[in-house]
């Protein structure tokens, strides 16, 4: 969706989301696609050339919520830097990923980008990615831990700010919980098994409610990344790490079988359904699944969705008490390397990532903010969910295990591929061991 670079007032409605929805892998929260204005560069370009007002183009992924308060700090970031406006593009998953492709082939790309992991180092090895520290007048990134902020490096260049951490972990309704008459298992100690267990008993009790335990399970490439490391294995691995085996791949599709015929999660042509529909119209945001799989960032936004307060769990483990769960940049501000306007871009990312009013509007919906001192300051404005998940995060620390690589820029497709297969094996297309071979293939393809 777009926001038109000039308009009047405070209170404004965004445009109506357009386009289809489109099988997709929801590693963070989605939303509805928008179209651009034809004239958006144009303004852009007459502003310059005047030496006018600078005009900004800034685009992200998410849901509606997400939306709501960008568009309030963006309201404040416009008030405190008078002669900037800003210019806010936004859409779901895999239009996002659609659209900024065709713009940056187009040397079109937004000057402000909201980045994610599996992307960011196709587009920063590619050259289409300011150096962050090329604008120190600007941008402060010295606020950031190291650790956290060379996540954002790519060939030895930090293109990404992390916006904050994410860890990839279960989001329970314990309200469908206690009417199904289920418990729920220790989250320290509980495997796989029992995790299956609950969510098929919760389809037992309130399946006639269009209840199930488990909205989908099999599609969606973290899913395989936790279930690879919980075996001692990843799928992208860095040096030392062994790479997932066929083996491991093989028990992970047998299993979303397995959770398919125990009516843990619904048939597969529900499931597919439920994965491309938006956050607020997907089962754990309406109140009909009681548990989902998400980065803990989310749980927020399904808390607005659902009117329910959520909870975060750990993993089932393979091994009972290793659920070996990792920190993940929830996602980056990157800057285009073609910004007819660096400094300003520059300037916005700082105040997403370093200014106290901002932060206390944001909140932890796109991650506990990656900046110690914003993390102390939004704290007591948290809503009891945002110092859940805070909590939730910082009680992780003390035992989440070193992460994997970044996704390698030429395998920047494998959430999709990963997706396909999954989607067949789960309709019967082929077997748990075919879809396995499927899988190292593409892996053995990426390293050619």
């Amino acid at each position: 969706m777009t926001r038109p670079a000039h308009r009047t007032g405070r209170n404004r409605t965004l445009a109506t989301a357009v386009g289809l929805f489109a099988s997709c892998s929801l590693v963070l929260t989605a939303c509805g696609q928008g179209e651009t204005p034809d004239d958006t560069p144009a303004a852009d370009s007459d502003a310059a050339e005047s030496g006018g007002d600078v005009n900004l183009r800034f685009t992200w992924w998410g849901a509606d919520a997400r939306a709501q308060i960008t568009e309030e700090v963006i309201d404040q970031f416009e008030q405190k830097n008078p002669g900037i406006t800003v210019t806010t593009e936004w859409g779901i998953w895999d239009g996002y990923w659609d659209k900024l492709s065709t713009s940056a082939a187009a040397g079109d790309m937004p000057d402000v980008v909201q980045m994610d992991e599996s992307q960011i180092d196709a587009y920063g090895s590619s050259g289409q990615l300011l150096d962050l520290e090329s604008q120190p007048d600007a941008l402060d990134v010295s606020t950031i831990a190291p650790e956290v902020l060379n996540t954002g490096e790519v060939d030895g260049t930090i293109v990404g700010a992390p916006v904050g951490i994410g860890i990839y972990s279960l989001g329970v309704n314990e309200d469908l919980l206690a009417q199904a008459g289920v418990e729920m298992p220790d989250d320290k100690t509980w495997t796989w098994d029992e995790f299956i267990d609950a969510a098929a008993e919760v389809t037992a009790q309130l399946g006639d409610q269009g209840v199930t335990g488990l909205d989908w399970w099999g599609f969606d490439s973290p899913e395989i990344g936790a279930f690879a490391r919980q075996n001692g294995e990843e799928v992208f691995p860095k040096e030392g790490q062994d790479q997932v085996s066929k083996e491991t791949l093989t028990a992970f599709f047998e299993q979303a079988l397995e959770m398919v015929e125990t009516g843990a999660t619904p048939q597969p042509s529900v499931q597919n359904e439920n994965i491309i529909k938006s956050l607020e119209q997907q089962p754990f945001g309406t109140n009909k699944s009681a548990f989902h799989f998400q980065f803990h960032t989310q749980i927020q936004a399904f808390v607005d969705a659902s009117g329910t307060e959520l909870k975060l769990h750990r993993l089932p483990a393979v091994e009972s008490g290793k659920p070996n769960m990792v920190n993940k940049a929830s996602m980056y501000w990157s800057i285009s390397a073609d910004s007819e306007h660096p400094a300003e871009a520059a300037q916005l990312v700082d105040f997403l990532i370093n200014d106290v009013d901002a932060a206390k509007v944001l909140g932890v919906e796109r991650g506990v903010p990656a900046n110690p001192e914003i993390q102390e300051a939004i704290q007591p404005q948290l809503s009891p969910t945002g110092v859940m998940a805070t909590e939730f995060a910082a009680t992780m620390q003390e035992e989440v295990i070193d992460p994997p690589q970044v996704t390698p820029d030429f395998a920047s497709d494998f959430d999709a591929e990963f997706g396909r297969i999954g989607s067949g094996v789960l309709f019967g297309q082929t077997s748990p061991e075919e879809g396995a071979q499927a899988v190292l293939d593409i892996l053995e393809n990426y390293e050619r």
